[in-house]
């Protein structure tokens, strides 16, 4: 019985990085509005290493349409501005010299079709994370019932297991519809 709760827990527990993933990549899409967040995946040489860019610059948006990205050390404005370049955001950094100017362009219609289209791959590939942690753990069910426990405990497991997959299904649909609401949003 033991062994039953511990593999539910493992379960729970490899669902719950499914969301977790899940949103950090949905966050990565970007909607049309300017947000900090947008430029966590950025990465500076500095002094030859990659470091994130919110830990050699502040990031802040003044308004739905721009960021600005102020270095801590001015000579790492021109760094900054090339790894934004590079990035595959498509965004196109304005260097004044102190800081650095970003405008988000408005999204087209197509534009945001794709960028909910992508949104449901995103949130597909989370719902095979949680059928996955489901059948590991049905399997290691059946490994018990081999091993002695009884088919009442490990039906009510295998029971439990899709309530849990249930659950945190309808968490990722929930997500889905709450990021094509933003995308869809002018």
């Amino acid at each position: 019985m033991e062994e039953l709760e511990l593999y539910l827990d493992t379960a729970k527990e490899m669902m719950e990085k499914a969301i977790i993933h899940t949103k950090q990549e949905l966050a990565k899409i970007r909607a049309g509005k300017a947000m900090p967040n947008m430029l966590d995946v950025v990465k500076v040489d500095y002094y030859g290493s990659l470091t994130p860019l919110n830990q050699i610059a502040a990031v802040n948006s003044p308004d739905a349409r721009t960021l600005f990205v102020k270095p801590w050390e001015k000579s790492m404005t021109s760094a900054i501005e090339k790894a934004i370049m590079n990035s595959d955001l498509g965004l196109n950094p304005q260097n004044d010299g102190e800081q650095i100017i970003i405008n988000i362009p408005q999204l087209t219609e197509e534009r945001r079709r794709d960028l909910v289209k992508q949104s449901k791959a995103v949130t597909e590939d989370g719902k095979i994370s949680i059928r996955s942690a489901r059948k590991d753990t049905n399997d290691e069910l059946k490994k018990l019932q081999k091993d002695g426990l009884s088919e009442d405990l490990v039906k009510s497991g295998e029971d439990r297991v899709q309530d849990l997959t249930n659950a945190y299904n309808k968490k990722l649909d929930d997500l889905l519809i709450q990021k094509e609401q933003e995308i869809m949003t002018v």
